[in-house]
């Protein structure tokens, strides 16, 4: 079996930047062979330019297999034959239900990627899938508990695929940033992996056995566990599911043919940490970066802790109250999770302190935030128009952390290379 991949949601190439272990010294990209990414899919709906794509291209390479385009258009049977799918796609709604007519079967919510990736696996059945989400995913929508992962496990399911599942907290596991997504990882009935995996007991298979508790290990305490079921004989398609599934995911679990089991899990945290600290960039940065005396007092006030009183759409009163956030961020703890608008006058951007004494603080460099998600230094630092410094910062609050899929890389090489030829 060839070593082939597929990367949805490509954004600046995290997937790729880990599986094969990339480094970038400023010039030169030099990516280990470990797999051969054959089609990447990138495509921001909300902009007219392209920042991440042109990313993705200036650092592996113009190619016709590298596509900017809404993947809702794309005929999936085009997609070239893999042997691993991957991306980081968005937590969105994945209610379905039957169009008027019955004539097209179940529909999806319109824009909802989910059915896109659906639509791959039925068209491509790649032996193996890699996806990360956020980890609200397992608990979403709040009306009806778990039941939008459950659409996705019964989609996986009449794909003819087992899953496996693990919440990560990256700083856990001594990476450096306090980072919890959801991995998911899915394997066909076709695959010599399957047929030893499916006869493993589920909890010998999360605690022990499985893809995650292999590569991130977990305590053998077995805090609270719970099981479920949404084969054909359970819920008739997934129409019932949209209706009728509720279900309490834990942080670990997997589902074959078709029965859930899910357990709350607690990790073998690692006992070297990487802090906010040691990726710092050293010397002084330059002055754009320090925070004015101006805006010093509404940074302050932002992190600060306080009680609010606002009124509901009715009119009613209430108090909103939150705790205080560090600040300046703690040098000797993994950074905290990067969100999107780190860099911003924000609530949750990260702040450092260069001189407290003389009330002297600054934002995130772009180099940071780039080591805080493990990529090389510089690597959204690009020619293109579109990848203004704001967008750097973006990127990387919407990125994965690379040394998380490093990992698994080199794992997932290993389930492949014991898979008979067929």
């Amino acid at each position: 079996m060839e070593y082939t991949v597929v990367e949805l949601f490509a954004g600046v190439g995290g997937f790729r930047c880990g599986f094969n272990e990339v480094t970038f010294d400023g010039e030169k990209v030099i990516e280990q062979p470990n797999w051969d990414f054959v089609w990447a899919n990138q495509w921001e709906p909300s902009t007219k330019t392209q920042a991440a794509f042109d990313c993705y291209c200036e650092r592996f390479g113009e190619s016709e297999n590298h596509v900017c385009m809404d993947i809702g258009e794309i005929d999936k049977t085009t997609i070239p034959n893999h042997t691993l799918l991957v991306g980081g796609f968005p937590c969105q709604d994945y209610s379905v239900a039957r169009s008027l007519s019955n004539e097209k079967g179940i529909e999806g919510k319109k824009g909802v990627l989910w059915w896109e990736i659906a639509e791959v696996l039925e068209a491509k059945q790649p032996p193996f899938v890699l996806l990360e989400n956020v980890d609200r995913l397992l608990r979403s929508p709040s009306s009806q508990r778990g039941r939008d992962f459950g659409i996705m496990l019964r989609s996986f399911l009449d794909n003819g695929y087992a899953v496996e599942w693990r919440v990560i907290n990256a700083a856990e596991y001594g990476f450096p940033q306090r980072r919890r997504r959801v991995f998911i990882f899915a394997y066909h009935e076709s695959t010599d992996y399957y047929e030893k995996m499916s006869k493993v007991p589920a909890e010998q298979l999360v605690y022990e056995k499985g893809i995650f508790a292999v590569n991130f290990p977990i305590k053998d305490t077995k805090l609270d566990e719970g099981r479920s079921c949404i084969s054909p004989q359970d819920f008739e398609d997934i129409v019932y599911i949209s209706d009728e599934f509720d279900f309490h995911f834990f942080n670990a679990g997997c589902m074959v043919n078709g029965v859930i089991d899910t357990y709350k899990v607690e990790p073998v945290e690692c006992e070297s940490v990487i802090t906010l600290g040691d990726i710092l960039e050293t010397g002084e940065v330059d002055e754009r970066y320090i925070i004015s005396e101006e805006s010093l007092k509404k940074w302050k006030y932002l992190k600060g802790s306080k009680k609010l009183e606002r009124k509901k759409p009715n009119g009613e009163t209430y108090c909103y109250s939150e705790g205080a956030i560090a600040f300046p961020d703690y040098l000797d703890r993994p950074a905290r999770t990067m969100l999107t608008s780190e860099g911003t006058t924000n609530r949750s951007s990260h702040i450092i302190g260069v001189d407290e004494e003389k009330d002297i603080y600054r934002i995130l460099t772009p180099v940071e935030t780039e080591r805080i998600q493990m990529f090389p230094d510089n690597w959204t630092n690009i020619e293109s128009k579109a990848m203004t410094e704001r967008r750097r910062y973006f990127m990387m609050g919407n990125a994965l952390v690379v040394g998380i899929v490093e990992r698994l890389g080199h794992y997932l090489k290993d389930i492949v290379d014991n898979e008979q030829p067929r």
